[in-house]
């Protein structure tokens, strides 16, 4: 969520950043609501330090053996005043989170300015997709057919973007995220973690999935919420500490399952084993210096790359436009991999 006083500070500014975005602008909604607050934050430190004062002088007259009816009087009207500003108080800052905690975060100066994904741009190609003389087929028709991917079984047992993976595909999984792991702990320096999968409201406040995307994610009845992904969790390691600068870049590696509602994607890439409702995922997360940010990102998207190449898969990396980056981002980096059962003109 952002911190309003920057909006304070530069209103003008802030509004300027989100315009990359295709948004409108929002500086002069939110400072008249932070405005309110300020004020009526004002009022009931006033009407509290007042009301110390005449309890003050209340129990000085009545050691005088003074009349105190006119400050008790005060001292009661005072105290319903003051609820009703506490009320108020809470309800506008309430308020004012929930305006900035609807608000995307700011693109970087260099994201390329656009309103979809024809707007990104393509920074690097590695490798050369494989030449072949015969139609290629997709993962669906290749699991299948071998019998080691089973979505009829994962239909009944949790209905569809489910699947059951066997034999050596289910070996195969394990043994890429195994892979992964030792790459990144033992060659890059990150802490593997085995975090929970069922997390609380803050934590995906904190990470930017709710409010605004809480239709996307999985919610217990009791309250928790499956992760999406384990930068939830990762990144919540770090939440409400104070950390010495000499500590940074914290650096967390986690393989877990992930769980998506993919609401309102239907009818896009839904087959096979695209936008499942659960998948396996091996998560990179960086706790950095905000001066060190764009040196660790890039850092990060370099271990990343080394996975493919290890496994000698051609791939992109692209940069994503303002209007297709995600709503926590900065600046995002996409490496897209090539596909050869994706009938694109491309093969991604």
């Amino acid at each position: 969520m952002h911190d309003i006083r920057r909006i304070r500070e530069d209103g003008a500014a802030f509004d300027a950043a989100l315009a990359k975005r295709g948004l409108a602008p929002v500086a002069g909604a939110i400072l008249a609501r932070d405005a309110d607050w300020r004020r009526v934050t004002t009022e009931l430190q006033q009407a509290q330090q007042r009301r110390n004062e005449a309890s003050k002088q209340i129990g000085v007259a009545k050691r005088n053996g003074e009349p105190a009816d006119a400050l008790m009087a005060e001292v009661s009207e005072l105290k319903d005043r003051m609820a009703r500003l506490e009320e108020d108080e809470r309800r506008l800052a309430a308020e004012v989170e929930e305006l900035l905690s609807g608000i995307p975060n700011l693109p970087g100066p260099d994201v390329p300015v656009g309103a979809d994904e024809d707007a990104n741009v393509e920074i690097r190609k590695v490798g050369t997709p494989r030449e072949r003389n015969f139609a290629a087929r997709d993962h669906v028709a290749i699991g299948e057919g071998l019998g080691l991917m089973d979505f009829e079984a994962a239909a009944r047992l949790s209905g569809a973007r489910f699947v059951v993976l066997k034999a050596d595909l289910a070996r195969l999984e394990r043994a890429l995220a195994s892979f992964m792991l030792d790459i990144h702990t033992g060659e890059f320096g990150y802490t593997e973690v085995s975090p929970p999968v069922l997390v609380r409201d803050q934590a995906l406040y904190g990470t930017g999935q709710l409010p605004k995307f809480a239709e996307d994610q999985f919610k217990t009845t009791d309250g928790f919420w499956l992760i999406p992904t384990a930068e939830v969790p990762l990144t919540n390691l770090a939440a409400d500490q104070i950390l010495d600068e000499e500590e940074l870049p914290l650096r967390f590696t986690a393989y877990t399952p992930c769980f998506r509602s993919e609401a309102g994607s239907a009818g896009r890439d839904t087959r096979g084993m695209i936008r499942q409702h659960q998948f396996g995922k091996v998560e990179l997360v960086s706790i950095a210096h905000p001066e060190r940010s764009a040196e660790e990102h890039e850092r990060m998207t370099s271990c990343a790359e080394t996975v493919l190449q290890r496994l000698d898969l051609p791939y992109r990396v692209m940069v994503l436009s303002t209007g297709d980056m995600g709503f926590s981002a900065h600046k995002t980096y996409d490496i897209e991999v090539w596909l050869p059962g994706q009938d694109d003109g491309q093969g991604r």
